[in-house]
């Protein structure tokens, strides 16, 4: 059970534990560092206006002296170099720290430009991160990157509503040198929660379900959980002791996630 709570990164060999947690939808600072004393050491801020949060949850564990228990990524969404920088040492500035252990190109479904790329290898180079790393929704895409030896973790959309990563990605980074991988979007936003999208006769998932369906995977190194609330963040945690999903469990968490693939709107 014990590498269903934590795990090395990849090839980044940070040790991390198997949830990891997003800042971007409300929870309050007390959330992550519950989260934190159960072993989520993850900390990953990409947009949004609740980043504040976690801000202070992370500057609360630095108090502690844990900053070197900390994992924290920080994902960018800037298309210009010029921008990128001084936004992401404003961050850094916010935190309290002199780096991150990790910088995340955001969103990217092709090779990211050449120019950023380079600011970004530069930045690193002058320790403002110590691993970089790239998402998106082309799962194409990481196998191709990967090969350039430029990225040392990808952020990969995966869930059991879309388990495309299973044939098109996964398989092809399965390495000695193998990046981190990152996995998001457990709940498919949701949709695997909600009682109404759920084929006849079954009850949604619970969320600790859904986190454990996306960790069962041995690809997957962290899957994210995105709280929006204290109640929230302690539901998710049950996954790290319940481990991985049975046989039974999961073919139901795949009958779900075909179903709910098949007729849910509004996401691809």
């Amino acid at each position: 059970m014990d590498d269903f709570r934590k795990r090395t990164l990849g090839r980044t060999g940070l040790k991390v534990g198997r949830l990891g947690v997003a800042a971007s939808y409300g929870a309050p600072a007390q959330a992550f560092e519950e989260a934190f004393e159960k072993g989520c050491n993850y900390f990953y801020m990409g947009s949004g206006r609740h980043r504040g949060n976690m801000h202070q949850a992370i500057r609360n564990i630095i108090k502690k002296g844990q900053r070197d228990k900390l994992v924290i990524a920080i994902q960018t969404y800037a298309r210009n170099g010029m921008l990128m920088e001084p936004f992401f040492k404003r961050t850094l500035k916010k935190l309290g720290i002199d780096y991150a252990d990790v910088m995340i190109l955001g969103w990217h479904n092709k090779q990211p430009w050449p120019k950023l790329v380079d600011r970004a290898v530069s930045m690193k180079e002058r320790g403002l991160f110590r691993f970089f790393g790239m998402s998106g929704h082309n799962r194409k895409l990481f196998p191709e990157l990967n090969a350039t030896n430029v990225f040392d973790v990808f952020q990969i959309r995966y869930n059991a509503a879309h388990r495309g990563a299973e044939k098109e990605t996964f398989p092809y980074l399965n390495e000695k040198n193998q990046p981190g991988i990152i996995s998001y979007t457990a709940t498919r936003w949701g949709h695997l929660l909600n009682d109404k999208k759920m084929p006849e006769g079954e009850k949604a998932p619970s969320s600790s379900d859904c986190y454990r369906f996306a960790m069962t995977n041995g690809s997957v190194d962290v899957c994210l959980c995105g709280p929006k609330t204290v109640s929230e963040m302690r539901d998710a945690l049950p996954a790290l002791d319940l481990g991985p999903l049975n046989g039974d469990e999961m073919a139901r968490m795949k009958k779900i996630g075909d179903h709910v693939h098949r007729t849910a709107k509004g996401f691809f």
